[in-house]
């Protein structure tokens, strides 16, 4: 058998043409031509933080379901005639509205978009449909231990911040009715801080014209909403929160991370995924495919607006959770403790350069990357700032990262699981308190 070759250079990152302009309503827009198909990318951004969740969760569901001249279906049959089709959703942050469609049909599309934006009209019976809906996938997400997990956890992170529940009770849900989203968006929905991006085969300059001939009108009331920043995670007992009867438990695993533009950022990304940020990771190799605990553990940076936060998850038998506890403890301690050898880094380095090229390749994915950074103040030339930073990161940055940033005496620790069956081996370990 031939050994495989070894990994050509990685090719610096080539930055499309880029275009933006801030419309005097306060929307900033902007246009990136990648014209491999003769389609456009339609990312419009718009901060909705610290939103009554139950509404906001509905508007996002119903944004497109009707104004007063047209239909939900009219409005799904107008965007098809260019191909196109438009969807919403919210986050804790904003709320995202995504869509595509024949290049030629951009504008079509901006005025159909700019017609819901200042006219979403909110009809009775389609709120109705959408809100039975919405409680049922909410139902739904109740009875499944990976939203349970991740509602404790957050409620663990974040204590009293706005971030600790992100998803809406089904009784709050059920009671929204279509005036109060009318009033939401009216004051929520304004160009103010919005920024749209479109990425395709087309003209920057025109697009910009475009959009302002169509979205320049729109002008919405209302006022900017900001989030405290995110408090700092403080380790402690780990939460136990009882699954009666489960034969797995949902491990999660928390602890302190950087935002993008920090000087730790690129070693801490390496530092994670030699963790468990890939297939190849020691957490991965550990208790996946020497000992066979788990199938999928995972670990990643979440960066919010509000703060980041380092997340290892994984779903374990219920036999093996403190011995799976145990293994995580050792993975992080072994990368605070010891640095990690070159050929390692390097293959960790090359999956991170590697995926800043991907995310890059597609107009679909070049659209999201742009309308994620934008929402952190950022643009597509700090993708080549990172990926130098990241070629540049030492072995001993990379260490000092670990030991900074992933200490198992820094972490926050939730397990969902029947605890008749886990406390005592978790308590054999470290602290426990129930939820």
């Amino acid at each position: 058998m031939k050994a495989l070759p070894a990994l050509g250079p990685t090719r610096k990152l080539k930055l499309p043409k880029e275009s933006e302009r801030r419309l005097p309503n306060g929307l900033t827009v902007i246009a990136i031509r990648r014209p491999a198909v003769p389609l456009v990318e339609v990312r419009l951004r718009v901060p909705f933080a610290r939103t009554h969740l139950s509404r906001a969760a509905l508007l996002s569901q119903t944004l497109f379901s009707g104004t007063a001249d047209l239909s939900t279906v009219e409005i799904a049959a107008e965007l098809q005639k260019v191909g196109g089709g438009l969807s919403a959703g919210v986050d804790p942050d904003r709320l995202m509205i995504s869509g595509n469609g024949l290049v030629s049909g951009l504008e079509r599309i901006l005025e159909l978009l700019g017609e819901v934006l200042s006219g979403a009209a909110y009809p009775v019976d389609e709120v109705a449909t959408e809100r039975d809906r919405l409680a049922d996938r909410i139902q739904v997400a109740q009875s499944q231990p990976s939203h349970l997990a991740r509602v404790a956890l957050l409620k663990r992170i974040y204590g009293k911040h706005p971030y600790a529940v992100q998803t809406p009770e089904v009784s709050q849900v059920q009671a929204v009715r279509p005036a109060q989203l009318r009033a939401l968006h009216g004051e929520r929905l304004h160009p103010a801080g919005a920024t749209l991006v479109l990425v395709g085969d087309l003209t920057p300059e025109k697009a910009l014209d475009t959009a302002e001939r169509v979205l320049g009108t729109w002008n919405g009331g209302g006022k900017q909403v900001d989030l405290p920043h995110t408090p700092p995670i403080e380790p402690g007992p780990l939460t136990l929160v009882d699954r009666p009867g489960s034969v797995q438990s949902s491990l999660r695993v928390a602890l302190p991370a950087v935002d993008r533009t920090h000087p730790d950022h690129a070693a801490l990304q390496l530092a994670n995924l030699l963790f468990g940020g890939y297939f190849s990771s020691r957490w991965v190799e550990n208790i996946r495919e020497d000992k066979g605990y788990t199938y999928g553990p995972h670990s990643v940076i979440e960066h919010n607006e509000a703060g980041s936060a380092f997340v290892a998850a994984a779903e374990v038998a219920t036999e093996v959770t403190g011995p799976a506890l145990l293994e995580t403890y050792y993975e992080l301690g072994r990368l605070a403790s010891l640095p990690p050898k070159e050929e390692e880094l390097e293959q960790a380095r090359q999956y991170a350069l590697g995926t800043l090229q991907l995310g890059m390749s597609t107009q679909a994915g070049l659209a999201t990357l742009a309308s994620t950074y934008a929402g952190f103040g950022l643009r597509l030339n700090y993708l080549p700032e990172y990926a130098a930073r990241l070629a540049a990161t030492t072995l001993d940055e990379v260490a000092a990262a670990g030991a900074e940033y992933l200490a198992p005496a820094k972490t926050a620790v939730v397990v969902l699981g029947d605890a008749e069956r886990v406390e005592a081996s978790l308590r054999a370990l470290t602290a426990v308190e129930t939820a």
